[in-house]
């Protein structure tokens, strides 16, 4: 359904999958099982946490925060998603599509920041080992922690207020599954400069600073660990951020391939909006799976938690 030239928009159609109506039951089922993975996978996560108490330290603080950010995520999007692949009702109101994008870009611009703090904090870790408990504070811990959210979603007011503060009055067909700034500002039949140029300067800047934050940081971290002599001192320092660094690789790797890949005329829009989906549901999934595998102490917690929880019943 399309909104003709000279209607005001007061609602928009999701695309998503729509054009594959063969494979909706199928992805339904698929994404529903991923949903849930990664609500009991982040949950457990952050029970872990909160019930052991050698956990308490600041780098699993982050841990937990990045937990919540994994599940908040996927919820902004998810669930819409399946509603729409079960009916043929696509809509989403103006004002829930600003929702949308402003809680998904909010969050998703504060695990950008958080995963630079982890960083940080492995950085301080590995090469200031003595100096850690100074310099990594419980209340330097807190203040990095709220400055994360509080740039994630300042950063996300900014563009919503600039996106939506555009004249809709063309197509509402929105090709994605949920609102994100690139199609629906491609929507406009008004001036996108400005909305364009804030996403240019202000995304780019503090994505740059993100990145090159944990770029740097790792650099570091790993010129420190090839200066140790012994390899059991090695294996050890690694262990310390291994999982960090696989879960921004992870990070960094899908939204790359997502925003910058070169499109193709092989793929069909439908293919690329599946392919985007690595990025806003699969990634949330595997960061609970990447910690619970590779950190010992995760795992020793995770099993006193739900041995203790057995048993108790």
């Amino acid at each position: 359904m399309d909104v003709y030239n000279g209607t005001t928009v007061t609602h928009f159609i999701l695309i998503g999958l729509s054009d594959l109506p063969e494979v909706r039951y199928p992805l339904f089922v698929a994404f529903a099982i991923i949903y849930q993975v990664t609500l009991v996978g982040n949950g457990a996560i952050l029970l872990a946490i909160g019930t052991e108490a050698k956990l308490h330290t600041p780098m699993y603080y982050f841990l937990a925060n990045l937990s919540l950010l994994d599940m908040f995520c996927p919820s902004t999007t998810v669930p819409k998603m399946l509603h729409n692949l079960l009916t043929e009702d696509h809509s989403i109101s103006f004002v829930g599509c600003a929702l949308q994008l402003y809680f998904l870009v909010a969050l998703a611009g504060t695990e950008v920041f958080l995963l630079a703090v982890m960083a940080y904090d492995r950085y301080v870790a590995i090469c200031f080992p003595l100096r850690y408990s100074v310099i990594i504070t419980k209340a330097r811990c807190a203040q990095l922690v709220s400055g994360t959210w509080a740039a994630g979603f300042l950063n996300s007011t900014i563009h919503t207020v600039s996106t939506f503060s555009l004249s809709f009055c063309r197509s509402n067909l929105v090709h994605q599954y949920y609102c994100d700034i690139p199609p629906v500002v491609a929507l406009s039949c008004s001036s996108t400069y400005v909305a364009e140029m804030l996403v240019l300067v202000v995304g780019g800047f503090s994505g740059s600073i993100s990145f090159l934050t944990t770029l740097i940081s790792y650099v570091y971290i790993i010129s420190t660990i090839l200066k140790i002599q012994s390899a059991e001192g090695k294996r050890k320092a690694f262990s310390t951020c291994t999982s960090h660094l696989l879960v921004v690789c992870l990070f960094y790797g899908t939204a790359i391939f997502t925003y910058i890949r070169p499109s193709s005329s092989r793929h069909s829009p439908a293919r690329d909006r599946l392919i985007s989906m690595l990025y806003g549901v699969i990634t949330p999934m595997l960061n609970p799976i990447i910690y619970s595998l590779r950190n010992t102490e995760v795992k020793k917690a995770l099993r006193r938690a739900v041995c203790g929880r057995v048993c108790s019943l």
